[in-house]
């Protein structure tokens, strides 16, 4: 474990440095967090909303957090299942499909003020919400943000294999759009 994680959990536990050390662990993490939220709810607005959840459910959560994970894993285990309950929720309020829901989701990104995404861009965001969220999610992990399969098993709670398995499959369903549109 990295000597500044172990620093940062023994800070976190301790009452008269908790404000002070959370507050650097919203520093440290919030960059991180927002982009890996806003890759799959694709809006800036929801990204906030779900990233400013992520950090008050962390805030209230210090006292049941054990140590038994490093500090990044237990935020990032918090963002992704708050994300998915974002999307569920929103799907949800929309009564819509999947397919109504993903068109919403890519209209609202082609609109993005924050998205200056060239059209390639814009392609392949299209294509991983062809994506079933699982894969969506471990595509996004693995493609964007380097995570590897390990740290995703400890977010996510899913084996090596089953993720490796997933980012495969979302890979050649990637690769399958990009070639039929060319």
């Amino acid at each position: 474990m990295d000597p500044n994680e172990k620093d940062l959990q023994i800070q976190l536990s301790q009452p008269k440095k908790r404000a002070a050390a959370f507050s650097s662990l919203v520093r440290s993490y919030q960059e991180r967090l927002y982009w890996h939220i806003r890759k799959m709810v694709l809006s800036h607005d929801d990204a906030n909303d779900v990233l400013q959840n992520t950090f008050m459910k962390a805030w209230n959560g210090l006292d049941g957090f054990r140590g038994d994970s490093q500090v990044s894993t237990w935020l990032y285990r918090i963002a992704t299942n708050e994300t998915l309950t974002f999307l569920a929720n929103k799907r949800m309020r929309n009564l819509q499909s999947m397919d109504g829901d993903e068109d919403l989701m890519l209209q609202n990104l082609q609109a993005d003020t924050y998205m200056n995404g060239n059209e390639l861009q814009i392609r392949l965001q299209k294509a991983i919400l062809t994506l079933p969220e699982k894969q969506r999610l471990v595509f996004n992990m693995k493609y964007f943000e380097e995570i590897t399969y390990e740290q995703m098993e400890s977010i996510l709670g899913t084996s090596v294999g089953a993720l490796k398995a997933s980012y495969h499959h979302a890979v050649k369903k990637i690769e399958k759009i990009f070639s039929e549109e060319e």
